[in-house]
């Protein structure tokens, strides 16, 4: 199969049927074997029920419903973890994201050799609420990644196969994919200018006031996760022993001075409880250090949703 387009969405009832017809016309006017894998996060407002209906007169759709709502990097993780296809394309189901780009990004994997190309919605529609908190994002997910993109959380892209099966995405890591794929090893990345569409039915159902905290956080997460995931001691250990260092040579030069000079005070010097507090520290760090890395062996049941229906 050429390609597995993963569609996540939440109550987009009026869109699906265009889309995938949409995507249907543009891969068979290019000759693409190819699957859609829809994966309802949640919705309350009928889209299955257009899900089943598809895909009961369409074989190439499949369907994925969550019990509850878990949010889009469940969705895309789950849809990851489903997909049969050489090369992965992800959109968003509003419309927003032109099918037109799936040959292009196609060819840009296969014959030129990436293993990611991103969307950059050069020109959007959104408020200015929206594009100016992610063009600081974006400034800082490239400062801190080394990833030159212009556009990181673009929901259009495309993906060798191996490399979404090599990837976890969970909490809200979808903004920063590139990231995760190049701490796992998967360096060519590339870009591609792609056409953003107004929204033609609703309004947007992922992210909202949140993201401007939880941006930042994540971004934090991914670059400590991928320096220091595999060992957490490595961090926690060194900050441990320096603290410690430093606390136990402050005491050392306190307690020395007081064997010197009889009439000196140790415990009424703030120095003194600066000494104690930097071992407590570096002793507590060094301890974290150990859990982690306890932690990290058995993190395997983080991606664990509930899934109802899957057709």
């Amino acid at each position: 199969m050429n390609i597995s387009i993963v569609i996540p969405l939440k109550n987009e009832v009026e869109s699906l049927p265009e889309l995938e017809a949409w995507i249907r016309r543009v891969c068979d006017t290019n000759n693409l074997s190819y699957e859609i894998i829809m994966v309802d996060d949640g919705s309350t407002d009928g889209s299955w029920k257009v899900i089943e209906a598809l895909q009961a007169s369409k074989p190439c759709v499949r369907g994925i419903k969550f019990r509850r709502n878990y949010g889009k990097s469940a969705a895309l993780h789950t849809g990851f973890q489903a997909t049969r296809g050489e090369v992965v394309i992800t959109m968003d189901a509003d419309l927003q994201d032109s099918p037109d780009e799936i040959p292009e990004l196609y060819r840009m994997i296969k014959e030129e050799g990436y293993d990611l190309v991103s969307g950059w919605k050069k020109k959007r529609y959104d408020p200015l609420s929206k594009t100016l908190p992610t063009k600081l994002f974006n400034a800082a997910t490239r400062w801190m990644s080394g990833i030159r993109l212009h556009d990181f959380n673009c929901g259009l892209k495309a993906y060798r196969g191996d490399v979404v099966k090599a990837i976890e995405v969970y909490g809200e890591m979808h903004r920063y994919i590139p990231v995760l794929a190049k701490w796992a090893g998967f360096t060519k990345i590339g870009e591609k200018v792609v056409e953003h569409r107004a929204r033609k039915f609703g309004h947007t159902k992922f992210g909202g006031w949140e993201r401007f905290i939880n941006g930042p956080l994540d971004l934090m997460s991914i670059s400590f996760v991928g320096k220091f995931g595999k060992r957490p001691m490595h961090f926690f250990g060194t900050l441990g022993l320096l603290s410690f260092f430093i606390g136990f040579a402050i005491l050392a030069y306190l307690s020395i001075a007081k064997t010197i000079f009889k009439e000196y005070g140790i415990a009424d010097r703030p120095l003194f409880y600066f000494g104690i507090l930097a071992l407590i520290i570096g002793s507590q760090l060094f301890l974290t250090g150990f859990v982690g890395e306890m932690i990290n062996r058995n993190s395997a049941t983080r991606n664990n949703y509930l899934i109802e229906k899957e057709i």
